[in-house]
């Protein structure tokens, strides 16, 4: 063992007496250890939560959404169809029109958005046939069908098997301009989903394609959903798009229908890792302090150390060492308290939800290896840069000056 190492141990542990100057770095060791726990105990929630919310908003919406603009011509639809076709990573396709409508029933009004995919491939893009509670979402072409969600059917009134009537933009666009009256479409109840998202629920309404195309007053389809085999190869496809058919066509990642929350879920990540990093901080500044003290204390040594020979990179190796030391003390136990106190949640699920006000029983926790390492690593990067002024000021220090008092 080298002997600056053992110097650097032995003025963080004194086993002789317990001094202010140790009592000050064990509660810096105490300072990193909580830290790092808190850093990764509350990075995993984000991440449960993240996780969580990906989900629900996945389960329902494409991996990617391609949407004709006003410059998108039938070719260019009927192109992107056999580019779409030749793409190995997609594991299901399909056309779409969508817009807003207005549903009617004896109870109630409601305007909500209408979403028609082809029959054969709602199962596949949407996850609405999984979430199905009763009923179908086997559309037949002939005949005017909807599937609505669990807080529409219960505001309306209505079940499977019920009618419900759409007043749709079109048929509204031809009231205003005196066409002539807004057209009711009488649509039949075939499923109700309950999705875990009161959104959905409430707002988001399926039929066929081409009962949407009826429904939209227009021959030509807006777009294409997709479903890859795997969410990780959504932007490389993205680009792939982009790059062939530039603004002929708008493309929009799982990230990009939802950039707006998906951002702000990212700011509160990043404040609170700012905010629980000044714990790691402090424990830093105690550290510097008592790392001071400690050359204050220990100037003899230094000078005896000096004139036995040792140079400034061995009296800066002790210092530095002592403040690495910290930092791996407290990086190893915050990370295993945190550790420890996630696979507790995960496991036992201590910090329970009310299931009647949430929809998960508890709060959810989702640990990546990149927190655990990068959590740590930075709390030992800070304890290392406190132990820096402490170890400079040592190693200036001149033997004659270090014991003329001695």
């Amino acid at each position: 063992m080298k002997y600056t190492f053992f110097i650097a141990k032995r003025y963080l542990l004194a086993k002789k007496d317990a001094s202010f100057i140790t009592v000050i770095s064990l509660i810096s060791i105490f300072g990193v250890t909580i830290g790092v726990a808190a850093l990764i105990v509350v990075l995993s929630v984000f991440n449960g939560f993240n996780g969580l919310v990906t989900d629900i908003l996945i389960g329902f919406d494409p991996h990617i959404r391609i949407s004709a603009t006003k410059n998108t011509t039938a070719h260019d639809l009927s192109d992107m169809k056999k580019f779409l076709l030749s793409q190995n990573t997609i594991s299901a396709q399909s056309e779409f029109v969508s817009g807003k409508g207005m549903l009617v029933s004896k109870k109630t009004t409601k305007v909500i958005f209408i979403r028609g995919l082809e029959a054969e491939s709602i199962s596949k893009i949407s996850g609405v046939t999984s979430s199905l509670i009763i009923g179908t979402t086997k559309f037949t072409e002939t005949n005017n069908e909807i599937v609505i969600g669990y807080s529409l059917a219960d505001k309306l009134g209505i079940g499977v098997d019920d009618t419900i009537f759409v007043v749709t933009t079109a048929g509204v666009q031809n009231a205003l301009s005196g066409i002539g009256l807004p057209q009711l479409f009488a649509l039949k109840v075939i499923g109700i989903y309950e999705a875990r998202n009161k959104d959905y629920d409430g707002l988001y309404a399926f039929t066929s394609l081409q009962t949407s195309k009826q429904l939209f007053a227009t021959n030509k389809v807006q777009g294409y959903d997709i479903r890859l085999h795997s969410i990780d190869e959504t932007e490389s496809l993205v680009d792939k798009i982009n790059a062939k058919y530039g603004e002929q066509f708008i493309v929009q990642s799982w990230y990009d229908l939802h950039k707006d929350l998906y951002s702000v879920m990212q700011v509160e990540r990043w404040t609170a890792f700012i905010i629980l990093a000044l714990i790691i901080a402090v424990a830093s500044f105690n550290l510097l302090g008592s790392l001071t003290m400690t050359v204050i204390e220990k100037t003899r040594d230094i000078g005896i150390l000096k004139t036995m020979g040792a140079t400034q990179n061995d009296i800066l190796s002790i210092f530095r060492l002592e403040g690495f030391l910290v930092g791996i003390f407290g990086s190893v136990f915050g990370l295993g308290l945190g550790t420890i106190i996630c696979w507790l949640q995960i496991k036992f699920q201590i910090f329970a939800l009310d299931s009647n006000v949430y929809i998960i029983p508890a709060i959810p926790i989702e640990m990546r290896t990149m927190d655990l390492i990068l959590v740590p690593l930075s709390a030992l990067i800070l304890c290392s840069l406190a132990a820096y002024y402490p170890s400079k000021r040592a190693a200036q220090l001149q033997p004659s000056e270090a014991v003329r008092w001695e």
